[in-house]
């Protein structure tokens, strides 16, 4: 009988002691993966590491956008008791009660366990926050994207969103080189879910630097100059490009109205002043696209600058559409002078030699209808239509700059062609990815050497004795091509007495250092004559390219023997593309929307721009204190005035020397700290 029982004693231990067994195994060798997992599960916490933007440079080395570390408090609403919460939040953080009240509530209503309550933190709020020690508020380390320059280049470098992904300009285009890789580090937490030690990490690979061939003084002067030519003649928008015509390298593109990219795009706010006007809205060139036209003649005929062009006395009529000179009297004159006057007729009958298909080829060949492939969202193609949707009088239009849409960069690139001696080079925006130079795209004939320096010859005389003389420069010889295009209205298909005003140009003659073009659109008027409105602007901005290049000088400062200063009531009036003067003029496009140009946005009706007078300006409200930044590095400069909703416009590199305006000073609205940094 004992034995019995102890016979059964033994089975229920050895049937117990494999049960334990058993579960062992299970646990330690056949589910051990499976099990430490869920234990890592509930010990650890993956937290990811946030890369850094890549810096952005200009083509000497000054930074333009960089990203430096804030801090973002965060809660769960659905922990926290909603009055507390938005009392002592909207204390520490400076935030509105009620509006921080409702927020909570509504991300509680919705069920959310996550709410960003404020980016951004100033260093005092951040040690606000931390001081308190609360488990119910979270600080979370993010990466800030910055812009020391402000405004500066903005169209160019565009912007990025919340989540610090590119959503414009350079930031878009080359987001995913920028953006680098997310690091990640795995936290061991206690009971309560509080970290007590981390392990296992990988660090965080920052985004590829990008340096640009921008030069941030001259980019500086093509937005002071179109921002000053589009207040000074009532323009809807403008746009600069300055181009190196050899390498294809864009040394400036400005356009306006423009934004600061530090500031994010609210609700409701105009998204207009972020649009780039110079590759992103397209627009009839008018007479700056006789310089293809007689570029074909000199390609194609036998026509020469001094082959007799009939100017018919500034008039010449298709079936039953008539086409004007805006003066009259030009009769039989040289095709250097058709160029030089900018006469429409003389223009169309060089492109009734031309031909149309030679026309549409050469229209490609300079790179027309096609993207250069910047690396920048949106932009145009402009538009030259195929062959066989050209009407009986397309060539006509054509050849003086209408039925064609071109953009401002476009325009660089074609003359660029005939400043570089007759290549098409596209053109480069990036320098270098990283310490990896970007080569230059390999050029592609367009006209014969003889040819592109024939018109460039040419395009001198428009300077001195034609429409260009207010685009002059001081010691510098120079071509150019000034274009005034009428707005077409697609309401009741017909040309406004709004235009787009541009010049196009380079300097010197000989070996040209720059090319320069200036758009604006929208302008009324006689004031708004390309000639007029955008001559003075190459010159401002051409002469300080050339200075800061270091172009040397070759000519004499003196109006030379013969040249023509141009009136605004007279010769001005001279390159307007324009088929009838008379008000409502119907227009060859009339017949299919398909063959208009792509729209541009035309400005609100103003009269003639009034003679200029002094004007006191008003006075600026005084704003904030000026930091001290003295001594300081240039990070902690940036990362300090971020902190406090300032720009600073930082120069050189070590510690902050000298500061304007000094500290303590109150900083005027829209006002600018400069700071000098030095070794």
């Amino acid at each position: 009988m004992v034995e019995r029982r102890l016979t059964c004693l033994a089975v229920i231990v050895l049937l117990w002691g494999g049960a334990i067994l058993k579960n062992l195994v299970s646990l330690q060798i056949v589910h051990h993966r499976e099990y430490t997992g869920k234990a890592r599960a509930i010990q650890e916490v993956v937290v990811d590491i946030p890369a850094p933007r890549g810096t952005i440079f200009d083509r000497d080395g000054q930074p333009l956008a960089m990203s430096l570390a804030s801090q973002t408090v965060t809660i769960n609403p659905l922990k926290v008791d909603v009055g507390v919460a938005a009392d002592l939040l909207g204390i520490l953080l400076h935030l509105d009660r009620t509006e921080l009240f409702g927020k909570i509530q509504e991300a509680r209503d919705a069920g959310r366990g996550y709410l960003i309550v404020k980016r951004k933190l100033t260093p005092e709020e951040y040690e606000s926050v931390i001081n308190l020690g609360l488990e119910w508020i979270r600080v979370s380390h993010e990466s800030q994207r910055h812009y020391p320059k402000g405004t500066l280049a903005a169209h160019v470098l565009g912007s990025v969103d919340f989540e610090e992904k590119g959503n414009a300009g350079i930031e878009k285009g080359l987001d995913d080189d920028l953006r680098g890789k997310p690091g990640r580090t795995r936290l061991l937490t206690d009971v309560h879910r509080r970290g007590i030690d981390s392990h296992e990490s990988t660090p965080a690979k920052p985004g590829v630097p990008i340096t640009l061939t921008i030069d941030e003084r001259l980019q500086f002067v093509a937005e002071r100059e179109i921002a000053t030519a589009v207040a000074a003649h009532h323009a809807e928008s403008g746009s600069v490009v300055v181009m190196n015509p050899y390498n294809g390298d864009v040394l400036a593109m400005a356009s306006y109205p423009t934004f600061d990219p530090n500031l994010p795009l609210e609700r409701g706010q105009d998204p207009k002043p972020r649009m780039n006007h110079a590759i992103s809205v397209p627009f009839e060139p008018g007479s700056v696209f006789k310089v293809v036209t007689l570029s074909a003649a000199l390609e194609t005929t036998n026509l020469r600058p001094e082959s007799p062009i009939n100017c018919n006395g500034g008039k010449i009529t298709f079936g039953s559409r008539t086409i004007h000179d805006s003066h009259s009297g030009m009769w039989v004159v040289p095709m250097a002078t058709v160029l030089a006057k900018s006469s429409n007729v003389g223009a169309i009958q060089v492109g009734l030699r031309v031909g149309q298909q030679n026309m549409y080829d050469y229209m490609r060949r300079f790179g027309f209808g096609q993207k250069t492939n910047v690396p920048l969202p949106w932009e145009s193609s402009g538009r030259v239509f195929r062959l066989e949707r050209w009407g009986k009088t397309s060539l006509a239009s054509v050849s003086m700059g209408q039925e064609v849409s071109v953009t401002t960069l476009q325009l660089a690139q074609a003359a660029s062609v005939i400043a570089n001696g007759g290549m098409l080079v596209k053109p480069r925006l990036v320098l270098k990815k990283g310490n990896q130079v970007q080569q230059p795209s390999t050029p592609v004939r367009v006209l014969k050497p003889e040819n592109a320096i024939t018109m460039r010859q040419m395009m001198e005389g428009v300077v001195l004795y034609g429409t260009g003389a207010k685009a002059r420069l001081d010691g510098y010889s120079s071509g150019g091509k000034t274009g005034t295009a009428q707005i077409f209205d697609f309401a009741t298909k017909h040309y406004t007495h709004t235009y787009n005003g541009s010049y196009m140009g380079f300097a010197p003659l000989t070996n040209p250092g720059v090319v320069v073009v200036v758009t604006l659109n929208g302008t009324r008027g006689e004031g708004g004559m390309g000639a007029y409105v955008a001559g003075p602007t190459f010159k401002v901005v051409a002469s300080e390219a050339l200075r800061v290049f270091d172009v040397p000088k070759d000519l004499q400062e003196v109006v030379p023997p013969g040249t023509q200063v141009a009136q605004n009531n007279k010769q001005d009036l001279n390159d307007l593309a324009i088929g009838d003067l008379n008000d409502g003029a119907h227009n060859v496009l009339e017949d299919g929307d398909d063959d208009a140009p792509a729209p541009v946005q035309t400005a609100a009706v103003y009269g003639p721009p009034p003679a200029p007078v002094a004007v006191a300006a008003p006075a600026k409200p005084a704003g904030p204190k000026v930091p001290n930044f003295r001594g300081m590095t240039m990070r902690a400069v940036l990362a300090e005035a971020a902190a406090k909703g300032l720009t600073v416009m930082a120069d050189g590199s070590g510690v902050a020397r000298v500061q304007s305006p000094p500290p303590g000073s109150p900083l005027h609205q829209g006002e600018r700290i400069r700071v000098q940094f030095a070794r």
